[in-house]
């Protein structure tokens, strides 16, 4: 419930103090110039990162693997692509965070653990 209030709350307030602060600093149109560049660089990255999954997660289950690893770069790369099309600098610098492979490891670890905790909670069934 906490982190539904941060990220419903506190996440746009901050945004947008710090939008208004880059557009008095830096000026309005180099301000909308910047999320508009983050907007489609992030949609460009999204694309690459998010077509190179697929194929391994095909990959590896054309091997008869569970592409657990690839399935957690998925949603790591939908969950930062979705970041970078919101306008504001908090949720660019996580998205950019989540696309780039090297600071993607601490999102999917973030991720994996939750979904460990909800599964021994009960929240979560395995059917084999």
């Amino acid at each position: 419930m906490r982190l539904f209030f941060i990220l419903i709350v506190v996440v746009p307030a901050a945004e947008i103090g710090i939008l208004l602060l880059s557009g008095k600093t830096i000026g309005f149109w180099p301000t909308l110039s910047l999320i508009i560049l983050t907007g489609v660089l992030g949609t460009y990255l999204a694309k690459r990162e998010g077509l190179q999954t697929i194929r391994r997660v095909q990959e590896q289950m054309a091997m008869g693997q569970i592409p657990g690893q690839a399935l957690l770069d998925g949603i790591c790369i939908l969950v930062g692509g979705t970041l970078l099309l919101a306008p504001g600098f908090i949720t660019d610098i996580t998205g950019f965070l989540m696309l780039f492979p090297p600071t993607r490891k601490f999102f999917k670890l973030l991720i994996a653990n939750f979904i460990r905790k909800r599964i021994q909670k009960g929240n979560i069934k395995i059917i084999n």
